[in-house]
């Protein structure tokens, strides 16, 4: 054998029992599990540790960073040994080179990632989506990257200017898409995703192209699966909730139709509970259950926490940012801004100042910003600071709303001085979806549903606003060991965060710990398991930041038997390669 692991409790991803064996490797694969009596190169030590298949992360945004990164942070960071890219309809291929740069905007809108960062770092060596998977095969990295082929960039590609336009396709433009969707996932694509939420905008603040696609063109498409072996289909929606209430029903349609024209072939959908209407997810659980009713399979995207943000005068978006006397120091470095806005006499201006527009033409930034800084005292009741050691269920009374009750001050006051605190460095957390009753009842029975499917962690995306890369880290630190009510087990989450996942995506090589998979493995200390606080760090390319979590208790991951992760820390192995499905 190349590398025994030893002494460990092996949580094999079926959900079976768990039970103390050791775990024999040879050539990247998995080849023995019980004694493995036979001598080793190499021999880890799991006593008093978990051994986890490496988990497949289905909902990550690294289309850009795989061509230039090789280290896959912050996904590896936590247990992630696949990675699937290509959400939400935003991508980079295929693409002629006079669209590259719309490309960027849109990404750089859409998922927060900054366009300088992309500008330097894609290392375009690509036109058609084929050229591309070959790109992201030919870079050693430490984990292994699952590619679906996108909306956007397919359409802008067939259509041109007709794509950014509204134009809607015709049936030789969706012909052109059907044929280079059925042969990307020839190739070894995962699949074909697409977005239509009124949150995602380009950098310019204008709509995707495939923001409102008809049924005709997504179920001409989505006809391009018809008679394949695999291919999933992907979409997020916000069920023209922005437009009206009672929209949902006919944009579901919209979806159940693409899914029905590629029969046997499974959709997910991105599932939270949203304030505008905080039932609406159990509506879509009604509909998906009617539909795999009916033979169409409809799959449920979960969280595994609120969907927010987090806020703070290095992240990308704070309560003040549209506010005059900030704006007026918002280019100084931080400490200056910090020690200006501690003069009494600034701080008081500042505070009774009211926020300009910041959303709308031009910018990226979501409607729903400008509504919640137009309501202060609502957006207080629902903000928490972090701290040093984060706590994503924070109870009500931790609030700074609870705070500004208890002094007596403004809840603009507080937030104010909050975020002056660790010197300027401080964040807040802000749950924007999923925490309408101040807890995660709502997730945990998301999670507890037997269409879900982990996922909706951005890995890669929102870069200075959020770090929900941490979400397999935070299923076993939280659901598994911290919640005191409506805790999985160890066994259940490990299943979510491997078997799962994989298997909705087509991989039947990895995602569970048995002769003949793929060495891909975590030993984990479960009582030293832990988040640590994200930090704001400058190292993407032209100089880009991006808040980047840690975590410790992950002794060791293997992808592919080679040893990628150690003690936390990378180890310089690079294992990970492109995985074509089927």
């Amino acid at each position: 054998m190349d590398v025994k692991i030893i002494g460990g409790t092996v949580v094999d991803g079926t959900g079976a029992p768990s039970r103390r064996a050791n775990v024999g490797v040879k050539d990247g694969r998995i080849v023995e599990v019980g004694a493995c009596d036979g001598p080793a190169d190499r021999v880890i030590d799991a006593d008093g540790a978990l051994v986890t298949p490496g988990f497949t992360d289905l909902h990550t945004h690294y289309d850009g960073q795989v061509s230039w990164d090789g280290d896959m942070a912050p996904s590896s960071l936590h247990g992630v040994t696949t990675c699937v890219i290509g959400n939400c309809g935003v991508g980079f291929a295929p693409a002629r080179e006079r669209d590259r740069q719309r490309l960027i905007e849109l990404m750089e809108g859409v998922e927060d990632i900054p366009g300088a960062a992309l500008s330097e770092g894609i290392q375009w060596s690509w036109e058609s989506f084929g050229e591309y998977l070959d790109a992201i095969d030919a870079r050693p990295r430490t984990i292994d990257v699952v590619s679906q082929i996108t909306h956007d960039p397919l359409r802008v590609y067939v259509m041109g200017e007709r794509a950014f336009a509204g134009s809607a396709a015709t049936d030789d433009d969706i012909a052109k898409m059907r044929a280079l969707v059925r042969e990307a996932i020839q190739l070894g694509a995962a699949g074909f995703s697409t977005g239509r939420t009124d949150n995602h905008r380009s950098i310019d603040g204008s709509e995707t192209p495939s923001a409102d696609a008809t049924v005709r063109e997504l179920a001409g498409i989505a006809a391009g699966l018809e008679g394949l072996s695999h291919g999933v289909l992907q979409a997020v929606s916000d069920f023209d909730m922005e437009k009206s209430f009672d929209r949902f029903d006919a944009e579901f349609d919209v979806l159940e139709q693409m899914a029905k024209a590629a029969p046997g072939r499974p959709l997910s959908l991105s599932l939270m509970q949203r304030d505008l209407d905080t039932t609406q997810w159990r509506k879509i659980i009604a509909r998906a259950e009617r539909a795999n009713e009916r033979g169409v399979p409809i799959r449920l995207q979960v969280g595994a926490r609120g969907i927010g943000v987090l806020l703070g005068f290095e992240a990308t978006f704070h309560p003040f940012i549209g506010f005059p006397s900030y704006k007026a120091i918002a280019s100084l470095p931080l400490a200056e801004r910090v020690r200006r806005m501690r003069d009494p006499e600034l701080r008081a201006r500042m505070l009774r100042e009211k926020s300009e527009k910041i959303a709308g033409d031009g910018s990226n930034v979501p409607p729903m910003a400008d509504r919640f800084l137009a309501n202060i005292d609502f957006i207080s009741m629902r903000m928490f600071r972090l701290g040093e050691h984060p706590n994503y269920e924070p109870p009500k009374e931790e609030s700074l709303y609870a705070e500004s009750m208890r002094t007596g001050k403004p809840p603009l006051e507080v937030i104010y001085d909050a975020l002056l605190e660790n010197e300027g460095k401080e964040l807040l957390y802000f749950p924007v979806y999923n925490y309408a009753g101040f807890d995660l009842d709502a997730v945990r029975e998301m999670l507890g549903h037997p269409l879900s499917l982990l996922g909706l962690s951005d890995g890669g995306a929102h870069v200075g606003t959020v770090c929900d890369a941490s979400f397999p880290t935070f299923m076993l630190t939280h659901w598994a060991k911290r919640r005191e009510r409506g805790r999985f087990t160890v066994e259940q989450v490990v299943k979510m965060l491997t078997h799962d996942t994989s298997r909705y995506i087509g991989l039947t090589d990895r995602g569970t710990v048995a002769p003949g998979q793929r060495a891909d493995l975590n030993v984990i200390d479960l009582d030293a398991l832990r988040l640590l606080r994200p930090a704001l760090v400058a190292d993407l390319p032209a100089g880009g930041k991006r808040l980047l979590q840690r975590a410790e208790g992950y002794r060791a991951t293997l992808v592919a038997g080679r040893s990628i992760i150690e003690d936390n820390r990378f180890t310089g192995e690079t294992p990970g390669r492109l995985a074509r499905i089927g």
